[in-house]
């Protein structure tokens, strides 16, 4: 299957990453200052302990803090980066949603992942200073930046840094061994029950509806990242609706069966 090459590509690029490979400067990007006179967004905002300070101390996320941009908007359709750019920095996602996607030899294109608040992007550039997919807002959007060179100066300040990005690491190569499983072992009906699951998950952990979901992404999305045709997944979705899995409106989905949902994907 074609799109295990692709699912391959990112997952070694996210693996070479694990090691902060390249510390090129001396700590000197920190002087000393007083903590009590600097402001933070970090400490303040709502997603804190989904996104790179989560166990940070207040003044570790002060000294990040100050080596952020912050709230950078992104238009619906804007590309945050795209294939072959150069890998500068990382990016957190403030608020709005995200798709990445790589493309095919024959032109073809695949959607790589969906990327919500508190998510990171740019991880697949990491290992070869060039982004090997393209990011595009799904809706208006916002999202910190961070050079990446400051990064790995802060973590080898920050011991709690670095762990948190190795988590973070960690889980997109777990992320990239589910979508293989999807693509390569589960009948079309399982993966988008896997899909709605995953989704509704995602939402509940950022105190969002898990049962009230609202797509960002059109039903040709979904079928390029799970693998299947535009039209099976409006059958599906049809399906579930007329099973009572569902209540399916336009991009407004309520699960009415979670534990219908939940059986569909623990039959693999």
């Amino acid at each position: 299957m074609q799109g295990d090459t692709v699912i391959f590509k990112v997952l070694r690029g996210v693996r070479n990453a694990i090691n902060f490979p390249r510390l090129r400067n001396p700590l000197h990007l920190v002087s000393p200052m007083d903590f009590s006179e600097l402001k933070s967004v970090c400490c303040g905002c709502s997603i804190r302990e989904l996104c790179l300070p989560a166990g940070l101390t207040d003044q570790e996320v002060l000294l990040l803090d100050q080596h952020m941009s912050h709230r950078q908007p992104i238009k619906k359709g804007e590309s945050l980066y795209r294939t072959g750019d150069t890998f500068r920095s990382l990016y957190a996602v403030s608020t709005g949603f995200f798709k990445t996607s790589i493309l095919h030899e024959d032109g073809r294109s695949q959607v790589t992942g969906f990327q919500m608040a508190g998510e990171i992007l740019g991880l697949d550039a990491i290992s070869t200073d060039r982004h090997i997919c393209d990011a595009v807002a799904l809706e208006d959007s916002v999202v910190c930046e961070v050079p990446f060179e400051r990064f790995e100066e802060l973590g080898q300040l920050m011991s709690n840094l670095q762990r948190r990005f190795n988590r973070t690491l960690s889980s997109e190569i777990v992320r990239e061994q589910g979508i293989m499983l999807l693509l390569g072992s589960m009948r079309s009906e399982e993966r988008l029950a896997a899909f709605l699951v995953n989704l509704a998950k995602r939402f509940s952990i950022r105190k969002q509806s898990g049962s009230e979901l609202v797509l960002r992404m059109t039903r040709e999305d979904i079928g390029s990242y799970l693998g299947l045709k535009l039209e099976t997944v409006s059958r599906l979705l049809s399906r579930f609706h007329d099973e009572g899995l569902l209540d399916v409106h336009g991009r407004n989905i309520q699960i009415l069966d979670q534990v219908g949902l939940n059986r569909l994907v623990g039959s693999t």
